[in-house]
């Protein structure tokens, strides 16, 4: 299936576009695959959530109406490989613009925004990808702000499912956080180390040898406690695994 006359605009967070750019190329990818249209704004920076979740919704502010004079099309899909971001425009706009005069442009962009997985699932109704290949075990991560803020589930399950030569293995406790939670991991670090540790366990527990999901920020603090620890579990975000042999 290939979607025809969609239009979509990406916001790549600020940690893939730093860290991990071949996230966004991957995503990209799929989205041109399946006949999407696809625009990036140069001037994008963050979205807001750093700041909001330090307590500092001012600054927060600030950054959000930028974020909306880089997404002005409201005929446009606003997509991102980051379900963090997504539930931050969704629901943390809400309370910034609660009465303020960026309100109704606001909600109409709230409407188009979505993580990359339920996109293509719930929007342009692909769960396969014509050509995704990739041999291996992999178990999936609920992150956070996917589970519990997009209410996504289902979605990155179906596209997986679908990939040729991949197992997907549930993990224990997948709706259990990974330690993560931006400066939470700083702030309390033993108790993110008890939490990553927790993860990675189940993870191996399952056999996989891949631990994937929507969200580069849980993936990078996971990561992180792989390799100090030296384990043989790798981490990937859905958009590699989807992008994968072809």
């Amino acid at each position: 299936m290939r979607a025809k006359n969609i239009e979509v605009d990406i916001f790549i967070p600020c940690f893939i576009d730093q860290v991990s750019p071949e996230i966004g190329f991957n995503m990209v990818k799929v989205l041109e695959k399946v006949g999407c249209k696809v625009n990036y704004n140069m001037n994008q920076t963050c979205c807001g959530q750093p700041a909001y979740n330090a307590g500092y919704f001012d600054d927060a502010k600030e950054v959000a109406v930028k974020f909306l004079g880089d997404f002005p099309n409201e005929n446009h899909y606003v997509v991102t490989p980051s379900a963090s971001c997504c539930g931050m425009v969704r629901n943390g706009y809400q309370s910034l613009f609660a009465e303020s005069r960026f309100k109704i442009p606001y909600l109409k962009l709230q409407k188009n925004v979505f993580e990359f997985s339920e996109f293509l699932v719930n929007v342009l109704g692909i769960e396969k990808i014509e050509g995704a290949q990739f041999d291996g075990a992999i178990t999936y991560h609920d992150a956070c702000s996917a589970l519990r803020e997009c209410k996504i589930f289902e979605a990155p399950r179906k596209l997986l499912k679908n990939v040729k030569g991949l197992e997907l293995i549930e993990i224990h406790d997948n709706d259990v956080c990974c330690g993560f939670g931006g400066t939470f991991a700083v702030k309390f670090e033993p108790i993110s180390i008890g939490m990553v540790q927790q993860k990675v366990d189940n993870a191996l527990a399952t056999g996989a040898q891949y631990l994937v999901s929507t969200d580069y920020s849980c993936l990078m603090h996971i990561e992180a406690y792989i390799k100090k620890n030296n384990i043989p579990l790798k981490t990937l975000h859905i958009a590699d695994v989807l992008a994968s042999g072809w």
